[in-house]
């Protein structure tokens, strides 16, 4: 038996624009392989304010990662995935033992009256300016004991044995807010607050950003911090997992087999028992609100994924899928067999992207 799952990370549009959108689009295969599910779509309803996105759970959730120790009882306890020694050891980096975190830099705006943290891939440095800011950043990590590693232009790790308690939001899950409800909270939160002030201190009349802002181009102007892990051997599971998003290629240390950069017709070709396909393109778009390059590659999607993936199904090379679509707060899953492809009297339909009555949580 050959079994997929799709992750599709903000595929549901948001609510107030669902049903212009969705009227923009030709989606024959993705509505045939929703319209004709084996059972009626499952939905969830997340926090609003939860230090990390609903896609970012669920995927997670599939792997057996470490987990920081307890906060106190009655405390907030969710924490951004466990990710930064797995990240590491991805990047051919040592985490053999301590308390690690992920910093990217960042540019952090000023809205009207609140500091908002802009998606972190339009930072766009490359190796040589990240490695100019992370030189000059390095001693004051020294100055307070904070082991600082480099990992690549858009990702650094610190080691912070003593912030185990500390709880910290996913770069995306930030993105676009007020940064005071996603900030590190709990152990060690002003100790970071003050080297993360100091750092935007020593780069604000950094040379480098002088450069960039010269050139029309973000200015970096802050580190974000999550992912924190403590170092332990990564036990290997059952799945088979392609195209990991960014920021969480060290899942593949969890997984059976673990591809990266690979076509569908290549995943189909794997007949994976057990697969996880992220497709990733539309993440970008609805967190900056560019919903025009949303519809462009939804549509994409559909030639380049969708209609092969339902041949895959109706010649018998793949069979069954399952669809887990996503926004800021919701999931909605669903499975597709070969033999419930064979409700011809369901017509294709997009319906089940639309958007519940507001007090729905779990259907």
């Amino acid at each position: 038996m050959s079994h997929l799952d799709i992750l599709l990370p903000f595929g549901l549009p948001p609510p107030e624009l669902a049903r212009d959108l969705l009227r923009e689009l030709k989606l024959p295969a993705l509505a045939t392989l929703m319209a004709r599910a084996k059972t009626g779509p499952r939905r969830q309803a997340f926090d609003d304010f939860a230090r990390a996105l609903p896609h970012e759970m669920w995927l997670t959730s599939q792997f057996s990662l470490p987990a920081f120790e307890p906060v106190a009882p009655g405390q907030d306890n969710q924490n951004s995935p466990a990710l930064a020694c797995a990240a590491m050891r991805a990047m051919g980096l040592s985490a053999e033992k301590g308390a690690w975190f992920m910093l990217h830099p960042a540019h952090i705006h000023i809205a009207r009256d609140h500091l908002v943290l802009t998606d972190i891939r339009q930072v766009g440095l490359s190796d040589a300016e990240s490695r100019e800011l992370f030189d000059a950043a390095l001693p004051l990590f020294a100055e307070v004991g904070r082991e600082l590693v480099y990992g690549d232009a858009g990702t650094w790790f610190l080691r912070a044995d003593d912030w185990q308690g500390l709880l910290s939001s996913t770069p995306d899950a930030t993105c676009g807010h007020n940064i005071d409800i996603w900030m590190p909270k709990g152990s060690g939160d002003q100790a970071w607050r003050k080297l993360q002030n100091e750092v935007q201190m020593l780069w604000f009349a950094h040379p480098l950003n002088e450069r960039r802002e010269m050139q029309g181009r973000q200015t970096v102007n802050s580190l974000w911090l999550w992912g924190g892990a403590v170092a332990q051997p990564c036990v290997p599971g059952q799945r088979e997992v392609f195209n990991l998003p960014d920021g969480f290629a060290g899942l593949g240390q969890y997984a059976k087999a673990a591809y990266a950069g690979i076509g569908i017709s290549e995943v189909i070709a794997a007949r994976p028992g057990h697969g996880l396909l992220t497709l990733s393109q539309l993440i970008q778009p609805a967190l900056t609100g560019e919903w025009s390059d949303w519809l462009q590659q939804l549509q994409t999607l559909e030639s380049t994924c969708f209609a092969p993936l339902l041949q895959a199904m109706q010649q018998r090379r793949l069979d069954s899928l399952s669809l887990i679509v996503t926004d800021s707060g919701h999931t909605l899953e669903m499975s597709t067999t070969r033999l419930s492809l064979k409700k011809f009297w369901l017509k294709p339909a997009l319906t089940g992207l639309l958007p519940l009555h507001p007090s729905s949580h779990l259907l």
